[in-house]
């Protein structure tokens, strides 16, 4: 704790965000109900960043458990590393250049801070003063994931290839817990395919630590969540997710691999909706890397939007719902008329699960996310999220994250609606609904449908003001239910204002 006092801001900071991130919990629990205690009037303003070293501190304090200060130390001991990188001016290989532009990245602490002090977690070991450091070997891996019923994720194949492509490691892997859910639509792997598997996830690191010896650099895509299939931590490595320059307006935010493949190798790497290839992947992370070490101009990069499918724009992800909070008493936290559909990936230690919130438009599900109260945050990868606080008509309290699917700039991906050219045309144009509807009406039906004043008309003329009575009457429904919809969200919003309210006091 003495080296906690003694740290600057900045690693201050980033251990009470990775405190947050894990759902970790002192004396006075975690830093919100910290901040409830600490300043009573400030709980909303719950940024560490503009919180003081003196309340960062505080909090961090409450801590005794001696796993939680081991991982405070290990994130202490990752800040000193980057101190120590910023320092150094011994010329670069262009491999080394790039573990340490890696390392170096603001995100790095964040996403590269391991439970190592936890059962089966493997340290290789990392000595400054031998000459394996200077070392240019370069190997890549890429792991496939399944996803177990304690809501944790077990390995369930790994590749591994050398700077000429060449497999050095292939294994499908059977996962020690029980399987929920395969994945497969993702991995491509089946639960038939493991029948007669009988590599463990302790073979996998024997063989990753007898590659990664003698300072080998390991090179992946968003390595942290392979490390963390493999429970190994490696200091030399080169994230491809972290190197190329793909920047939204002030926000960073990590490319796709298939993203960087097209922009960089010029190759596409799968189709939509493809299951990945493990070994592919792990090649295409070495191509990225020596095509960096090459030289490629990250300037000439286009900064591409993520494609996102329409319907993901109807949705907002909300996660980290306690267990004991069924999915339909959402309906009373969010405001809106939308569907739950829940998600099997429950997350801290399966006390929290996730769920969708499914609206019928894009518009609805942005006014019911405006209409939330609560803390507006990005997460890692730039899209917006609130931290609110509920208090059901039960009486219990709680809080949630919700989350929009997109982020600014993404690219929607909608059907084409676009009218036809004259010579797109079909020669027979299609018929309207109701039109076909007026065909069914009887002769006698016809004229009950005009004015009793005025002179009958044709049966062409007949239908084409029925049709303009039907489209009033439509336009006229449509505004009813869109000031009727504005009346429900405002409700709503002050149903929650004055929930937070009580809750406060």
């Amino acid at each position: 704790m003495e080296k906690i006092e003694k740290a600057t801001k900045e690693v201050l900071v980033d251990i009470v965000k990775l405190a947050q991130k894990r759902g970790m919990k002192g004396s006075n629990g975690g830093w919100k109900d910290f901040l409830a205690v600490y300043d009573k009037n400030g709980v909303s303003l719950s940024d560490p960043a503009r919180r003081s070293e003196e309340a960062l501190i505080g909090f961090l304090k409450t801590f005794t458990n001696a796993d939680d200060l081991k991982f405070f130390e290990k994130v202490l001991e990752n800040h000193e590393s980057l101190e120590h990188i910023k320092k150094k001016s011994d010329k670069l290989s262009p491999e080394q250049e790039l573990v340490y532009k890696t390392i170096g990245h603001p995100q790095y602490t964040l996403t590269y801070t391991f439970p190592v002090h936890e059962e089966g977690w493997l340290v290789t070991k990392s000595r400054k003063k031998n000459k394996a450091t200077r070392s240019n070997t370069m190997i890549a891996v890429d792991c496939e994931m399944v996803l177990c019923e304690d809501g944790t994720e077990a390995l369930v194949r790994v590749c591994v290839v050398d700077r000429d492509l060449q497999v050095k490691l292939d294994e499908l892997v059977k996962p020690e817990k029980v399987v929920t859910d395969y994945r497969t639509h993702i991995t491509g792997v089946a639960a038939k395919d493991l029948e007669k598997v009988t590599c463990s996830l302790q073979d996998v690191q024997i063989s990753m630590m007898k590659l990664l010896s003698r300072g080998t650099i390991l090179v992946g895509h968003s390595l942290n969540n392979d490390l963390q299939a493999l429970k190994i931590e490696h200091t030399r490595i080169i994230d491809t997710s972290l190197i190329f320059k793909f920047w939204s307006g002030s926000n960073f935010r990590r490319p796709s691999l298939n993203d960087l493949c097209k922009s960089v190798l010029k190759y596409e790497l799968r189709k939509e909706g493809a299951p990945h290839d493990c070994l592919e992947d792990a090649r295409a992370a070495m191509k990225l890397a020596l095509a960096k070490i090459q030289g490629v101009d990250d300037n000439a990069i286009p900064l591409t939007q993520n494609e996102v499918p329409e319907a993901d724009t109807m949705k907002l992800l909300c996660h980290r719902i306690p267990i004991g909070i069924p999915g339909e008493k959402l309906l009373e936290i969010i405001p809106g008329d939308f569907t739950v559909e829940l998600k099997p990936n429950k997350k801290a230690g399966g006390d929290r699960y996730t769920a969708l919130a499914v609206f019928k438009s894009k518009q609805e599900a942005d006014d019911a996310f405006e209409g939330l109260v609560g803390d507006l945050a990005k997460d890692s990868s730039g899209r917006p999220q609130k931290l609110i606080y509920f208090k059901l008509d039960s009486g219990v309290a709680g809080s949630i994250y919700v989350r929009k699917m997109v982020q600014d700039g993404d690219k929607v991906q909608v059907v084409s609606n676009k009218r036809p050219s004259e010579d797109e045309m079909p020669t027979q144009p299609k018929k309207l609904k109701t039109e076909e509807t007026l065909k069914n009406l009887t002769e006698n039906e016809l004229p009950s449908r005009l004015n009793t004043d005025e002179k009958p008309e044709s049966k062409e003329s007949v239908q084409c003001n029925s049709c303009d009575g039907y489209m009033r009457e439509i336009e006229s429904l449509k505004k009813k239910l869109s000031e009727r919809e504005q009346e429900i969200s405002m409700l709503h919003k002050i149903i929650v204002s004055q929930v937070r309210k009580q809750s406060d006091l």
